[in-house]
C-alpha cells in the first residue's frame, strides 16, 4: 500500500439524518476499508445524537441546514476536493468493504462507480415490496429511452471522480438525487462502471426515512422532467405527432361529411380540428430547436469536463 503522502486523495461523503444508530459503525468499517481516506458526515438537522456520535469515531463532521439529501449532497461537492469520492449512506446498508474496489475502478479512469444491489441481496433483504416494483419500473424506462443497460439507477452507493464532482448539477432536493446522477451520466456519455454489492437491511432500531409514494412522485417528476429537458424531440415530438394525428382524423371526418353532403356542417369541428394541427406541428418544431439546445448543452460540458480534468492536472 502506498503512502498518505503518495496516495491519490480519497474522500468518504456521508449524508445523514438521525442515524445514531448505525453511524459509528459506518465511520468504523470505512476507517478500517480506507484508512487513507477522510471521513465526511454532513448532518442534515439531525434531532439526535448521530453528529456527535460520528464525531468521536473521527469523523469529519459538518453541519447542512437545507433539509433534503439532494442538498446535502450539493454541499459536499462543492465543499470537498479529492482524487475520488465515496458516497454511501450513514444507515449500514452498503458494505464498506467493497469501496476499496470503486476507488481502484475511479483511478482507472471511470467516471462513476454504481454499487450495484439489485444484482445480489436487495430483493431479498429489503422488506419494502413497493420500493422493489419502483426500482424494476425506474430502470425499465430510463434504460429503455437512452438504449442503455444500467441495472441499479437509484442506488446511494456510489464512486466519483474529480471532474463528474466539479461539473455535475444538483438541482434535487431529497432523494430522487440519485436517479438524477444516472440520467446525467447517460445523457453525458460519462464512463459508468456497476459493481455488484452485497446489501443488507437496516439493522433493527434504525428507522427508513423514505416515504414510499412521496420519494417515488418525487422520482417520477424528477424523470419526467430530465426527459423534457435531455430528450426534447422524442417528448415534444411524440406530443406534436399525438396532437397532430387527432386533428387530421377530425379533418378528415369534416372532409368526408363534405364529400358527401357539398357542405360543411360542422365549422367548430373544423377550426378545432385545424387548430390541433397547427399545435401538433408547433410542437414538433419547438422539440427540433430544444434538442438542438441540448446537443450544444452536451458540447459545454464536455468542454467544462475537460477544463477541469486539465485544472486537477496542472494543480498535481
Amino acid at each position: 500500500m502506498l503512502e498518505k503522502n503518495t496516495s491519490p486523495s480519497v474522500a468518504v461523503l456521508l449524508p445523514c439524518y438521525n442515524e445514531e444508530v448505525t453511524i459509528g459503525k459506518v465511520v468504523r468499517d470505512f476507517k478500517t476499508s480506507l484508512p487513507q481516506a477522510d471521513i465526511y458526515v454532513y448532518d442534515n438537522n439531525s434531532t439526535d445524537r448521530t453528529a456527535e456520535i460520528a464525531a468521536a469515531e473521527g469523523a469529519i463532521v459538518r453541519k447542512e441546514p437545507r433539509q433534503g439529501k439532494g442538498n446535502v449532497i450539493r454541499a459536499m461537492f462543492e465543499d470537498i476536493d479529492a482524487d475520488v469520492y465515496i458516497m454511501s449512506d450513514g444507515d449500514d446498508t452498503y458494505p464498506a468493504d467493497a469501496a476499496p474496489a470503486m476507488v481502484d475502478k475511479i483511478l482507472e479512469g471511470y467516471d462513476m462507480v454504481i454499487g450495484d444491489r439489485l444484482s445480489s441481496t436487495y430483493f431479498q433483504e429489503n422488506k419494502r415490496p413497493f420500493h422493489n416494483f419502483g426500482n424494476r419500473l425506474v430502470r425499465g424506462f430510463i434504460n429503455g429511452l437512452f438504449g442503455a443497460h444500467v441495472t441499479d439507477i437509484m442506488t446511494g452507493y456510489r464512486a466519483f471522480s474529480f471532474t463528474f464532482v466539479k461539473t455535475y448539477p444538483v438541482l434535487s432536493r431529497g432523494f430522487e438525487v440519485e436517479t438524477e446522477m444516472t440520467i446525467h451520466s447517460l445523457n453525458n456519455n460519462l464512463r459508468l462502471f456497476e459493481m455488484p454489492i452485497q446489501y443488507r437491511d437496516r439493522p433493527e432500531g434504525s428507522v427508513s426515512k423514505l416515504d414510499t409514494v412521496g420519494d417515488g412522485i418525487k422520482v417520477m417528476s424528477t424523470i419526467f422532467r430530465m426527459i423534457r429537458e435531455y430528450k426534447p424531440l422524442p417528448f415534444f415530438g411524440s406530443l406534436g405527432l399525438i396532437v397532430g394525428i387527432v386533428g387530421l382524423i377530425l379533418c378528415g371526418s369534416v372532409g368526408i361529411d363534405f364529400m358527401h353532403t357539398g357542405m360543411v356542417a360542422r365549422f367548430p369541428t373544423l377550426i378545432g380540428a385545424v387548430m390541433l394541427v397547427i399545435a401538433g406541428l408547433l410542437l414538433i418544431v419547438t422539440g427540433i430547436i430544444l434538442d438542438v439546445m441540448a446537443k450544444n448543452d452536451r458540447k459545454a460540458f464536455i468542454v467544462d469536463a475537460n477544463r477541469f480534468a486539465l485544472m486537477k492536472r496542472q494543480g498535481k
